[in-house]
């Protein structure tokens, strides 16, 4: 069994890596840093049986997310799951925040996820099997102001993984996607966005064990806890406009 995860070098991903490791899965490990993920190669195969095959890849680049799917096709065949985790976050101002530091987020957080999933989701559909995770948030559920750009991004995997669930239910497909969509986690991701959040931080391995069970199960939103739901809840049901304000203080209030 193999499984493919983005992100592999810090946070949920690394987590992730290690909880599928543990149940039997060998890994393909794909991130920026090649230390991190040597590091992580070295902890598993120390650790268990299985094999972590790594892969330093900057999904910014789209010729190399294409790569990724390519080379993988040539040297395994078909992976069994899928776990797009790659992220990252910019706090601040619309106005004020870096043009390119957002355009990498958008091709990091959209468009390297898309790639991925389309082209591997090809791949499961021919043989009727696999698993796809698409790691979300609660802010893909809700306008963001001062993390615009972030919020946006969640918010285009939250409705493609929706709207790709539906067509597998309509061709009655054995493929199972989901939709992992946590809250605040102590991971390396609030200093990354420069940001602090006041709300309680999930642990990352907790998170990761219930993700990937929950996912196994054919679980398609996975919401960690219940205050998580209720928040989803609260912000389909709230007028966009009051939502926005209540976001806005909240980030405003994490920041200082």
């Amino acid at each position: 069994m193999l499984a493919l995860v983005t992100g592999a070098s810090s946070g949920i991903g690394r987590d992730i890596c290690k909880v599928l490791a543990n149940k039997g899965y060998d890994i393909i490990a794909v991130a920026r840093n090649k230390d991190r993920l040597n590091s992580l190669k070295e902890e598993i195969e120390s650790k268990t049986e299985r094999k972590v095959y790594v892969k330093e890849v900057d999904l910014t680049k789209r010729e190399k997310v294409i790569k990724i799917h390519s080379d993988v096709k040539e040297e395994f065949k078909n992976i069994d799951i899928l776990v797009n985790d790659a992220g990252f976050g910019l706090f601040g101002e619309f106005t004020e925040t870096d043009l390119n530091k957002e355009l990498d987020m958008i091709d990091t957080n959209i468009t390297a996820l898309h790639i991925l999933t389309k082209l591997f989701l090809e791949d499961m559909v021919k043989v009727n099997k696999g698993h796809i995770m698409n790691v979300a948030s609660i802010a893909g559920f809700m306008p963001g102001p001062l993390m615009a750009t972030y919020y946006a991004t969640k918010s285009y995997v939250v409705r493609l993984t929706e709207s790709i669930r539906h067509e597998l239910l309509k061709k009655h497909s054995k493929v199972k996607v989901s939709l992992l969509c946590p809250g605040p986690v102590n991971t390396n991701f609030n200093k990354t966005a420069d940001v602090r959040f006041n709300l309680l931080e999930e642990n990352s391995m907790m998170l990761a064990r219930f993700a990937v069970n929950k996912m196994l199960c054919g679980e398609f939103y996975i919401f960690s806890n219940l205050f998580i739901f209720i928040s989803v809840l609260f912000a389909k049901l709230l007028p966009s406009e009051i939502m926005a304000s209540i976001t806005y203080y909240m980030q405003r209030k994490s920041n200082k």
